[in-house]
C-alpha cells in the first residue's frame, strides 16, 4: 500500500489508518474530552513500517450523541474484547494524560488474562502512580474556569473557548473524564513485562518531573523517561519529535524480535 492512509472509523471503538505492508501497529489512546481524531496528523508521520490506529471512546466525535464513560473497570472489560482486531499482530500503545492510565489499566488486565501483550507502554504526560494529590483538580471547576484551565494547560486554542456553542457540546465530556481519571486510582497489582517509556513535558504541571520515575515499579521489563520541551500538550503542535522517538524503538524492537 503506497501514500499515506486516512484514520477513519471501522467500529465504535478503532480509528485505524490502514498500511497492509506494516510491520508494527501503533495504537493510540485520547486524551480528556479528545476522540481517536486527535491522532489523525499522525498517520502520514509514522513510517511506513507502522500502522496507525485510535481507540475512540463514546461522547465525542462520531459518538458524541452517547454518555461518557464514568468507570474504569467496565471499559477496561470492553475493550479488552472490542480491540481485538488491531491486536492480531505486533503492536503498542500510547496514551497521553488519563489516556495513559487506560493504556496501563488495558495492558494489565491482557497480561492477567493471558491475552496478547503490547511490545512496548509509551505513557505521556501522566503521573505515577502513587502520587495522587500532587495537582490541580479541574472536575468540580465551574465551566468558565474548566475552560480557562484547559486552554492554559494549551489543549484548547482560546478562538475555540470563545465559541460557546462548541464548548456547550464539549464541557460535558471534558469534565466526565476529568472526573473519571481525578477518581481512578491505579491498584496495586503484578509487574508486567512489557518495556515502558514515560514521555513528558519539562514543565508540565499535570505530570510533576518528580513523579514520573515511579513508573519504573511497574514493569520488570526496560523503563526509559524521555523529556521535551513544553508543558501538559508538549507535542500537540508539532508531534514529529515525539512519532519519531517513538517509531525508533518500535522498529528496533521488530528487528530485536525478527533476530531472536
Amino acid at each position: 500500500m503506497t501514500g499515506n492512509p486516512e484514520l477513519i472509523a471501522e467500529s465504535p471503538y478503532i480509528w485505524r489508518a490502514r498500511r497492509g505492508d506494516h510491520r508494527h501497529r501503533l495504537i493510540c489512546f485520547p486524551h480528556a474530552g479528545a476522540g481517536a481524531g486527535a491522532y489523525a496528523d499522525w498517520a502520514s508521520l509514522v513510517p511506513p513500517e507502522v500502522e496507525l490506529a485510535a481507540v475512540q471512546l463514546p461522547g465525542r466525535q462520531n459518538r458524541i450523541a452517547e454518555a461518557p464513560v464514568t468507570e474504569v473497570g467496565p471499559l477496561v472489560k470492553v475493550l479488552t474484547q472490542a480491540l481485538r482486531p488491531v491486536m492480531d499482530g505486533p503492536f503498542s500503545f500510547f496514551g497521553h494524560s488519563g489516556g495513559a492510565v487506560l493504556a496501563f489499566e488495558l495492558a494489565r488486565a491482557l497480561h492477567a488474562k493471558g491475552g496478547p501483550q503490547p511490545s512496548g507502554l509509551f505513557l505521556s504526560a501522566q503521573s505515577a502512580p502513587g502520587t495522587a494529590g500532587r495537582v490541580m483538580q479541574l472536575h468540580d471547576l465551574s465551566d468558565d474556569d474548566l475552560a480557562a484551565e484547559v486552554v492554559r494547560l494549551g489543549g484548547i486554542e482560546p478562538e475555540i473557548a470563545r465559541d460557546e456553542d462548541v464548548m456547550d457540546a464539549l464541557l460535558p465530556t471534558l469534565r466526565a473524564d476529568f472526573d473519571l481519571w481525578e477518581h481512578h486510582r491505579i491498584a496495586t497489582g503484578p509487574r508486567l513485562n512489557t518495556p515502558i517509556t514515560v514521555m513528558s513535558g519539562v514543565s508540565d504541571p499535570r505530570a510533576p518531573l518528580d513523579t514520573l520515575e515511579g513508573w519504573r515499579d511497574q514493569t520488570d521489563g526496560d523503563f526509559t523517561l524521555r523529556l521535551y520541551e513544553g508543558g501538559h500538550f508538549y507535542f500537540l503542535h508539532d508531534p514529529a519529535e515525539l512519532i519519531q522517538d517513538i517509531s525508533q524503538v518500535l522498529l528496533e524492537s521488530d528487528r530485536a524480535g525478527s533476530v531472536s
